[in-house]
């Protein structure tokens, strides 16, 4: 069931740059480490959502109604654009300063980070594609098997966004030193967001 090819396959799939790594980058280089893991575990547990509708058969029922998925969809879209509008704000939630960040509670990092994932209709679908051909194919198992896989997937994600939002946070200290550097990492992780918004929106079920 965990096969090696299950493990490379997860991997790559967290590896690749999306919406939550952008936003646990932003927040470790923003704001430090503590922020990042906040923000990696929130983009973890917004996982849970389409896990549990792809183990339950919701995401089928997701990707058959057009009009659920347009309206997850454009929820999604509107948060993402919001998210830019706080990299360009100067005392925006997520602007990067070279200054000392005022410190944000924990859970308000998660909660930004889990609705990424909980406003993005493609990962039930996703997760319907992904986890079927890595079934051992018993009825009596499936649901106990992509719980399993699962949770695999989700401590990858963890993993692997805790070392982008570290990286990010040791190089805060290196780049942050001119106001013309910050501005620009401000501007460019605006247009990712917008971006990733503009993609969102294109998307169909």
């Amino acid at each position: 069931m965990i096969s090696l090819q299950f493990l490379l396959t997860a991997f790559v799939v967290v590896l690749a740059p999306g919406t939550g790594v952008i936003y646990t980058l932003a927040l470790g280089l923003g704001r430090g480490r503590r922020a990042a893991i906040w923000a990696a575990l929130g983009c973890t547990f917004g996982i849970l959502p389409h896990l549990a509708a792809a183990t339950l058969g919701l995401a089928a029922v997701l990707h058959s109604s057009a009009l659920l998925f347009q309206g997850l969809k454009i929820a999604g879209v509107i948060y993402l654009l919001y998210l830019a509008w706080q990299m360009l704000k100067s005392n925006g939630a997520l602007s990067v300063t070279a200054a000392q960040p005022t410190p944000q509670p924990g859970l308000t990092i998660a909660k930004r980070g889990a609705l990424i994932n909980i406003l993005n209709p493609k990962l039930s679908v996703f997760f319907l594609a992904l986890m079927p051909p890595f079934l051992s194919g018993s009825a009596a198992h499936a649901t106990q098997e992509m719980v399993v896989l699962g949770g695999v997937f989700m401590a990858l994600t963890f993993a692997v966004f805790v070392l982008y939002g570290l990286f990010a946070a040791q190089a805060r200290s290196l780049i942050l030193g001119s106001d013309r550097v910050v501005t620009w990492l401000n501007r460019s992780f605006a247009a990712i967001f917008a971006a990733l918004a503009l993609r969102l929106a294109m998307e169909r079920a």
